[in-house]
C-alpha cells in the first residue's frame, strides 16, 4: 500500500512541501492533524469522551486519547478531517456541527518518534449512547467517558486519579464494560499545555450551551 503523503510546514506555519508519513515523524517535520473531542451532558453532568487506542497501534497502544484524531493528507483540507470520526468511531458528524478551538501546535519526542503537530482542534457537543459507536478495532479498542470536571482537575493538577466508564472490545471480539480508575500515566503523552488549552476551550463551549 502506498504510504500517506503529508503536507509539511516551517516553524511559522508556512507550507514548504510534502513528505511521507514515516519521514515526517523521523525528521520532525511540522504537519497537520485533525482532533475531535466529544463532550455531552447527562442529568446535569458534563462528560468528555475518550478513545482507548488499540493494542495493535505502534504508537501509544492501549492508552486513553482524543475521542477521534488523525493526520490530514497533503490533498485534504480540515473539512476532510471528519472522515477520521467516521472511520474510527462509526459516527457520522457534520463539519458544521463542530466548534473550533483553533490550531494548537505542540511537539513530543519519544525515542525515534518526533511528533510536531499543527492540530486543528474541534469539539462535538453531542447526545450519544455507547451503543451508537461502531469502532474500527485496528485503531480503537474502546470508548469511555469521564466527568469533565474530574478530567479538568486531573490535568490541572488538582486530582491524582479519575474514573472512566464505557466499553471495550476484548480479544475474542466481544463488547464488554469498562470501568477503571486512571491517572495521567494512562493517557497519551500530549503536552500539558495542550490539555490545558482543550480544557479552557471546552469550558467556554459548556458555558455558552
Amino acid at each position: 500500500m502506498e504510504e500517506e503523503l503529508l503536507r509539511i510546514f516551517d516553524r511559522k506555519r508556512n507550507a514548504i512541501g510534502t513528505a511521507p508519513r514515516h519521514e515526517v515523524h523521523k525528521l520532525g517535520h511540522w504537519h497537520e492533524t485533525f482532533h475531535c473531542w466529544f463532550i455531552g451532558k447527562e442529568e446535569g453532568v458534563d462528560y468528555i469522551y475518550l478513545q482507548i487506542r488499540s493494542e495493535f497501534k505502534k504508537e501509544y497502544p492501549g492508552l486513553l486519547d482524543i475521542t477521534a484524531a488523525g493526520h490530514l493528507l497533503a490533498t485534504e483540507t480540515v473539512h476532510d478531517g471528519v472522515r477520521e470520526v467516521k472511520e474510527e468511531l462509526g459516527i457520522d458528524v457534520s463539519f458544521e456541527k463542530l466548534d473550533s478551538l483553533g490550531i494548537i501546535d505542540y511537539s513530543v519526542t519519544i525515542g525515534e518518534l518526533i511528533d510536531k503537530e499543527l492540530a486543528n482542534v474541534y469539539v462535538y457537543n453531542c447526545t450519544l449512547s455507547f451503543d451508537d459507536f461502531a469502532i474500527q478495532t485496528e485503531e480503537v479498542s474502546g470508548v469511555v467517558r469521564a466527568k469533565f470536571k474530574q478530567f479538568s482537575e486531573l490535568w490541572l493538577g488538582e486530582l491524582e486519579e479519575i474514573q472512566v466508564v464505557g466499553f471495550e472490545i476484548n480479544k475474542t471480539g466481544e463488547r464488554v464494560s469498562f470501568n477503571k480508575i486512571v491517572t495521567k500515566n494512562n493517557f497519551v503523552l500530549h503536552e500539558p499545555s495542550y490539555y490545558e488549552a482543550i480544557i479552557r476551550g471546552i469550558k467556554k463551549i459548556i458555558r455558552a450551551s
